[in-house]
């Protein structure tokens, strides 16, 4: 109860202020740690939706093969989210973000030293556990500390910046990518090892997460197996929702993201720079995109900002790339971007984190989330094959795909809780 009235108070003294002065020094560190973690590592992973074709051509391999890689990297991020989530519920949010950023980082780096192709799918497969174990321990940190007034728009600001990622890899691409090739793209990707040294010297565990460890080990309580927790009555239907709804973003966003590159170099036969322009506004687009709807996230609720932008995107799909004009080819997948991808997935941080208590919060949102890349794993995969194999070329798979990640999506939204303004607090719930 005294935790609630505090926050009730902190809320009403905030009012005064305007929002971006409310957040502390230590707050606005703990962001900038979650924020470079996930910034840095969308740049590690897309970079690879980039040179799916060079490395296909050198190696001597089908498409699909390579595809494949990307698909265990993808389903390998669950185990480092459990892993991860597991371990910031027990020992705090820090130490796994560290692990994490240091595990992607030089899996990248290692894997272009590749030989062989079969040295490359390991060490971009394994990087998928340090990719899955970031955004548990970076979120948790994050949404923890974050005031709760502009939770929604930070949280929003902080998955866009995925965008950024991605915007940062395909400039590379398109800068640079004839002089260093695929194998540098993926040397450049040790570079964000470097942002470890920040998160271990200027952050702080959430005060939330340290007092509701105390009270754990006070009273008797500890949550040893929060991944069995999030299962038990009470919590059982809120899990199953939001892994429904989280499975849905994925096929959606890899219908289109995961191929796109492959499908302007492949089918439309297009140059470096050609293939990155698009991507990297689509990418600006999905950035600005989710500051806007957490920022509508904040004022009409969470559903709205989830459901209405993904109901946008259903109709956009076909119109784009159905087309052969490469104008509107890229407006069209910028729109896209802007919905089916900031859109849709920049409520992911403050409503998966919001609708679970502090004790099993990291390992239920890593769960959640992550077994969405299950999912979208399989998307790469099945669409290159239907590709391939009945001649269809790769636009009407992504379409299909589109629509069935977006409607699947829009109904486990529907059925989810409303979390607008909810404060996280670190009474015990789970036993």
């Amino acid at each position: 109860m005294s935790g609630t009235l505090n926050s009730s108070l902190e809320i009403n003294s905030s009012l005064e202020v305007p929002w971006w002065k409310e957040p502390t020094k230590d707050q606005w560190l703990a962001w900038v740690a979650a924020w470079l973690g996930w910034t840095l590592d969308a740049f590690d992973f897309t970079m690879f939706l980039l040179i799916m074709v060079p490395i296909s051509q050198e190696f001597h391999v089908p498409l699909t093969e390579v595809a494949f890689v990307l698909s265990v990297t993808l389903w390998l991020r669950l185990v480092g989210a459990v892993g991860s989530g597991w371990l910031a519920d027990r020992v705090g949010r820090k130490i796994p973000l560290m692990i994490s950023i240091l595990w992607y980082s030089l899996s990248n780096f290692a894997a272009g030293f590749s030989p062989t192709f079969t040295y490359l799918f390991i060490f971009r497969a394994l990087l998928g556990i340090g990719m899955g174990g970031e955004w548990p321990a970076g979120a948790a940190l994050a949404m923890e500390t974050w005031p709760v007034r502009s939770r929604g728009l930070m949280g929003g600001v902080l998955q866009g910046s995925w965008g950024l990622g991605f915007m940062l890899s395909s400039a590379i691409y398109g800068l640079f990518y004839s002089y260093i090739g695929w194998r540098g793209m993926l040397w450049v990707g040790v570079l964000p090892a470097l942002s470890v040294f920040y998160v271990r010297k200027y952050v702080k565990e959430p005060p939330v997460w340290l007092e509701n460890r105390r009270r754990q080990r006070v009273e008797q309580r500890e949550v040893r197996a929060p991944l069995i927790s999030i299962f038990k009555r009470g919590v059982l239907a809120n899990t199953l929702t939001a892994c429904v709804w989280l499975a849905g973003g994925f096929v959606a966003y890899y219908s289109v993201n995961a191929l796109f590159a492959t499908y302007l170099q492949k089918e439309l036969h297009l140059s470096p720079g050609q293939v990155a322009t698009p991507i990297f506004f689509a990418n600006l687009g999905l950035f600005l995109s989710t500051c806007g709807w957490g920022w509508w996230s904040d004022r009409f609720g969470r559903r709205a900002a989830i459901i209405i932008p993904a109901l946008i995107a259903l109709p956009l799909a076909p119109l784009y790339l159905l087309s052969s004009d490469f104008l509107w080819i890229a407006l069209g997948f910028i729109a896209q971007g802007m919905c089916a991808g900031g859109g849709m997935h920049g409520q992911m941080v403050p409503y998966l984190n919001e609708r679970f208590p502090t004790e099993i919060r990291a390992t239920a949102a890593a769960f959640c989330y992550h077994q969405g890349a299950i999912f979208g794993g399989f998307v790469p995969l099945v669409l290159t094959f239907v590709a391939e194999r009945y001649g269809t070329g790769l636009a009407l798979p992504m379409i299909v795909g589109t629509w069935i990640g977006c409607l699947a999506w829009t109904a486990a939204a529907f059925y989810g809780p409303e979390t607008k303004g909810k404060l996280l607090v670190p009474d015990l719930v789970v036993a």
